[in-house]
């Protein structure tokens, strides 16, 4: 198996079936599989997989275990080469993960890679980009929502100003579209650190990828539709605080300040 496509659902009724499509017409010459892993969604998410796309994998957790749980469950029983940690609100262009497998073919260096994320209307998607390692101070302007009284305050860790055109390394990509290389995952014997519910486990396993000597990529060769965060709007604008305030204090125990 070349590719295993591994996406966490929770209430995306609205997008899941476009991604599936998307999936389908993403991949011509590649051996691939997809395999969902629904969060406890109270809609008919669930139902829409299971009803449309008998091909797919689709796991039913009771409850909601935390977007790096319940990868991991995915990517336990996958069989490809590569795992693609797709969100929901995402859409892939017509054959362009065949176009991804055969360059990570040829740079077996690479451990994790991304690609240009967009928006709907087709502009690059600024929210979704690159990012450099944060720092505390990043973590507490974050937190604080400083940079909406000083818009330039993190520019570097956003790394504004960023050729979108240029392949690069990078210091961090979002798990938002993530291709990640099986021997990777197997030297890490997770797909994200399970100590973590929601946000930081991204730039965690970048930082684990580079620790273990592989190259963390941007790429612009293809490019991918995010509809950014259809299931996080859903959470309440405390809860979303507190998640961002737990992952980050865990995110620096674990790598220093």
């Amino acid at each position: 198996m070349d590719l295993s496509v591994i996406t966490v659902t929770y209430n995306n009724q609205s997008e899941i079936e476009a991604q599936i499509r998307s999936v389908m017409g993403g991949l011509f010459h590649h051996t691939w599989e997809h395999i969902i892993v629904d969060n406890g969604s109270k809609d008919e998410t669930v139902g829409i997989i299971r009803k449309n796309f008998p091909h797919v994998v689709c796991n039913e957790n009771k409850k909601n275990v935390g977007f790096p749980s319940a990868n991991n469950q995915g990517a336990h029983g996958a069989s490809g080469r590569y795992f693609l940690f797709l969100n929901p609100d995402m859409m892939v262009e017509k054959g362009s993960l065949d176009t991804l497998i055969d360059w990570m073919d040829a740079h077996p260096k690479i451990g994790i890679a991304s690609v240009k994320l967009l928006d709907e209307t087709g502009k690059i998607n600024t929210s979704a980009s690159p990012r450099r390692f944060p720092t505390v101070w990043n973590v507490v302007a974050i937190f604080f929502k400083l940079p909406h009284m000083f818009p330039r305050m993190l520019d570097q860790y956003l790394m504004r100003g960023i050729d979108p055109e240029k392949e690069q390394e990078v210091d961090s990509v979002r798990g938002a579209f993530m291709m990640m290389r099986r021997e990777l995952y197997e030297q890490l014997g997770f797909a994200f650190d399970p100590r973590y519910f929601i946000w930081f486990e991204d730039v965690d396993v970048c930082r684990e990828a580079k620790r273990l000597g592989s190259r963390v990529m941007y790429t612009p060769m293809i490019s991918c539709i995010d509809r950014v965060g259809k299931s996080f709007e859903q959470k309440n604008f405390f809860w979303k605080q507190w998640q961002f305030f737990r992952s980050a204090m865990k995110y620096f125990w674990k790598w220093g300040l």
